[in-house]
């Protein structure tokens, strides 16, 4: 296996729409407010993706256990906007503004950007299996005690693309075992 640069991710992105939107370089613009937006798009080994303006926040107002064989949906509040307030050591879940298509041959994993990891925000994401497709759903934990900010269609984390070996490629890919997250949309809960 091999780490995949940034000419590679650009070929398959466009000959296999392996990411849609897809943004061709690093994006550092300016927000409204004159501050630069937490970089997103394609790096030197990487995509940056954005997390999108929707969010399920994590509340303990139930006082129910959280428990991923049969997790309670109202442990959520639903949130949509430009920005989502993490509460303090809490964790929200959302949802990245890509769509993803992994070939057969590809494994990616997702790292934190070290804007919000320098802040006490992890950002968690299990690997893309091959032939998985969908949106990313990500776990954003507010490590502080205090509320976190996390800016919506912005970079949250990036994936680093591995590719096998022509002769290694896996005898049994996510879409062969009809995984329970294919073709996810949206922000998705724990499903069994």
């Amino acid at each position: 296996m091999s780490i995949k640069s940034d000419r590679w991710i650009r070929r398959m992105a466009h000959e296999h729409q392996m990411i849609e939107p897809f943004i061709e370089g690093q994006v550092r613009e300016v927000d409204s407010e004159g501050r630069r937006v937490i970089s997103y798009g394609v790096s030197s080994y990487g995509y940056d993706m954005r997390v999108a303006p929707e969010f399920k926040i994590f509340t303990n107002a139930l006082s129910a256990i959280v428990d991923p064989k049969a997790f309670d949906a109202r442990s959520f509040v639903e949130y949509e906007g430009d920005f989502c307030l993490v509460p303090p050591n809490s964790f929200v879940l959302a949802r990245s503004v890509e769509y993803f298509r992994i070939p057969r041959n590809v494994l990616t994993i997702c790292v934190g950007k070290s804007t919000y990891a320098r802040c006490g925000v992890i950002t968690n994401v299990t690997p893309f299996e091959p032939e998985w497709e969908g949106h990313v759903t990500l776990e954003i934990s507010n490590t502080t005690p205090l509320p976190a900010r996390i800016y919506a269609n912005e970079g949250i984390c990036q994936v680093l693309f591995f590719e096998a070996d022509a002769d290694d490629i896996c005898a049994t890919s996510y879409k062969d075992k009809a995984g329970k997250y294919q073709a996810q949309r949206g922000v998705t809960l724990p499903r069994l």
